[in-house]
């Protein structure tokens, strides 16, 4: 921040003393006010270069007149006093600016647009939102017309309020952005499971159904839909839908093993279970794939068969979560000093674990336990998946 702050004053002096020599050619009759303009200009500068930036911006903006050559300098202060969590000063510059009769219709959308986010900075989502809304039905300008449209999704999604930023961002913005139909997406669901907690199933499939359609690489989608199955005890029906997850996306594989294996389990088929997790194994040898199909082996063929299928896929994979529960089941059957020398690396190696978060956003970083759709960092939708590697699945 002390960065863009000492840039934007600087691009002001330069835009205060660009003006002040044309003021000086065009007005060279009327020294007195120049005169005034070039000590504060000068004292602006001298509270720069002696690192007192807050008094510089602040002679800066009280020096230079709002005019239609001054105008995006006076809304780049305002930004930058947004930007330093002073919202209500860019509000009372950005205020201003509008009140001057000399702006151009474009000049004032775009200050619009900057006090719609001074207001969404200071939580005053009213104020933005009808704001907002009127830029999105009277702006004559395209893109500033688009930018209070992604404003309002924002302040609206914030609000939760899902229906409503659909019907502000189709077509236009899932058309355009990727980024916008996985949002759009998730929207869906998030209705889906309005209605499944308030037993309106039939509402909650018609959401997701139009979700994938949205986007069919949506696993949030086929993960409620394989719930709703459950909920009415389709379990065949309900590990069809979770088949699906790994063709949408592979990295999510570790989060369909719960309600596959009760589902399984819930038609008495570990058969098939087996059948279904060594073809997973294969293709996505994921760490808790792994220990699933170990532990569904162990209870069918005993300690050492799932001892023989870790080890195996250790060789070709290392994995430190698929290393500890080996540990584990080596120490099952051991006695002794043994038993003890175990146990000790398995403290060392479940310790390891615990400390390792399971799920990262792969947009900002955010790492943690918790599966979350939308990140709770960068806000971004879906973007947030299992870890993989040694040190994950």
């Amino acid at each position: 921040m002390p960065d863009a702050l000492l840039l934007t004053l600087l691009l002001a002096a330069v835009a205060i003393g660009w003006w002040l020599g044309r003021r000086e050619r065009s007005k060279g009759n009327d020294p007195v006010p120049s005169t005034e303009l070039a000590r504060d200009y000068f004292v602006g500068l001298n509270y720069l270069l002696n690192d007192q930036q807050d008094r510089a911006l602040e002679t800066f903006v009280a020096a230079l007149e709002v005019n239609s050559e001054t105008i995006d300098t006076h809304i780049t202060l305002g930004n930058l006093f947004r930007a330093r969590g002073e919202g209500d000063r860019a509000v009372k510059i950005h205020q201003n600016l509008l009140a001057r009769p000399t702006l151009s219709s474009l000049q004032s959308e775009k200050v619009q647009l900057e006090l719609a986010r001074d207001f969404l900075a200071l939580g005053l989502l009213d104020r933005a939102e009808r704001l907002l809304k009127g830029l999105i039905r009277d702006a004559h300008d395209g893109e500033n017309r688009l930018a209070a449209k992604r404003l309002l999704v924002d302040l609206l999604e914030r609000e939760g309020e899902w229906q409503a930023a659909l019907e502000v961002a189709q077509p236009q913005l899932t058309r355009d952005s990727e980024e916008m139909r996985r949002a759009a997406a998730h929207w869906l669901c998030q209705l889906a499971e309005q209605e499944r907690f308030e037993a309106s199933p039939g509402l909650a499939r018609k959401h997701l159904r139009r979700a994938l359609s949205v986007d069919p690489r949506c696993v949030r989608a086929n993960l409620l839909l394989a719930a709703l199955e459950h909920d009415t005890g389709h379990y065949r029906q309900e590990i069809r839908l979770l088949e699906r997850i790994p063709d949408q996306d592979p990295a999510f594989t570790p989060t369909l093993l719960p309600p596959l294996a009760a589902a399984y389990r819930l038609l008495d088929d570990e058969e098939g279970l087996v059948r279904h997790l060594e073809q997973l194994v294969e293709r996505t040898p994921y760490t808790s794939v792994i220990i699933l199909l170990a532990e569904t082996v162990r209870h069918r063929e005993g300690l050492q068969a799932a001892i023989d299928l870790v080890s195996e896929q250790l060789n070709r994979e290392s994995s430190l979560g698929a290393l500890d529960y080996l540990i584990d089941l080596y120490r099952q059957h051991s006695v002794g000093e043994s038993l003890e020398q175990l146990q000790l690396l398995q403290r060392h190696t479940s310790t390891l674990l615990k400390a390792l978060p399971r799920h990262r956003c792969r947009r900002c970083g955010f790492a943690g336990e918790t599966l979350h759709w939308q990140c709770p960092r960068c806000r971004s939708w879906g973007t947030t998946k299992p870890i993989t590697g040694i040190e994950g699945e």
